[in-house]
């Protein structure tokens, strides 16, 4: 595709676009959507906004019934029943907005489940949770309660390059650039690959370890703020429209590209910068409730 028919896909996509990126690839919206086959893999979005509000969530992905990336403040839409379900949480680094609900999550559920909920992610996040939340001063420590032997959650350190299959599922752990210790996933179920990039700014490392599959159906990939901001993505560690159009040259792969992690209230800016700068891949925005299966 050249770089006119690209402007002009671009320009065509939109939020409720439902476009397959291979033929295995389906979206459905969250409410009443059909049941799912044993042989695919459900991402929901429960969360993808930079920060909170009405109708906003923060960071958190849903994979079929038992797995979070991020646990952000979209787990507070799921019901009790589901919450039991969850057996792991993978985390992308160790930022409030990707961590906020764990304490609560724990709190509610600690009387009804009997295996922990097993929270994985680097030393260095892992050590925050423990130092700095689960300290028994913010929030009691649940990896020693109700009981040593029998805690709600237990921690599992990753590094990136490392992967964990669980019931068919894989997750490989990707470094990326955030101004804390951060990492992506690349999460391949039985037909079909989704990458996430969690926060992160200009990178290689993301983008080599994609190409060096042979297979990417969805990525979402965050856009934190707008061009104005370009020195504040440097020091923060995100992406504006313009850097993230320049690093999305580097990925040899054309999955769906949805947009994550916008700063509230300046959402359509963002995106129609991205629509602007991005040529080399057609973009969506991503929004609460979409599903993908995979």
């Amino acid at each position: 595709m050249d770089t006119k028919q690209r402007k002009f896909s671009n320009l065509a996509a939109s939020d409720q676009a439902v476009r397959g990126a291979a033929a295995s690839v389906a979206e459905r919206d969250a409410p009443g959507h059909p049941a799912v086959s044993e042989d695919v893999m459900e991402i929901r979005v429960l969360g993808c906004s930079g920060g909170v509000g009405a109708g906003l969530r923060t960071t958190t992905l849903l994979i079929d019934e038992d797995i979070l990336i991020d646990a952000g403040t979209g787990v507070g839409d799921l019901s009790l029943e589901a919450m039991v379900r969850l057996r792991h949480i993978f985390l992308t680094h160790s930022h409030l907005d990707h961590i906020a609900s764990i304490p609560l999550l724990v709190d509610s559920i600690f009387d009804r489940i009997e295996q922990p909920i097993v929270i994985h992610g680097q030393e260095a996040t892992l050590r925050a949770l423990r130092e700095h939340i689960f300290n028994n001063v913010i929030w009691p420590d649940f990896a020693r309660l109700p009981h040593p032997e029998r805690p709600v959650i237990s921690y599992e350190t990753m590094a990136p390059g490392e992967t964990r299959t669980v019931d068919g599922r894989t997750l490989e752990m990707i470094p990326v650039n955030h101004v804390v210790p951060g990492v992506g996933y690349r999460v391949s179920g039985p037909s079909g690959v989704l990458a996430f990039s969690g926060d992160t700014t200009t990178n290689d490392s993301f983008w080599a370890v994609l190409n060096a599959h042979d297979r990417l159906d969805v990525l979402i990939v965050e856009a934190a703020f707008t061009n104005a901001d370009e020195q504040l993505c440097r020091e923060a560690g995100h992406y504006c429209p313009s850097m993230l159009a320049e690093d999305l040259v580097k990925l040899r792969h054309d999955p769906q590209v949805y947009i994550t992690h916008n700063k509230p209230g300046e959402e359509d800016e963002i995106f129609a910068e991205c629509l602007a700068a991005i040529r080399s891949h057609t973009i969506h925005r991503l929004s609460g409730g979409k599903v993908f299966a995979l």
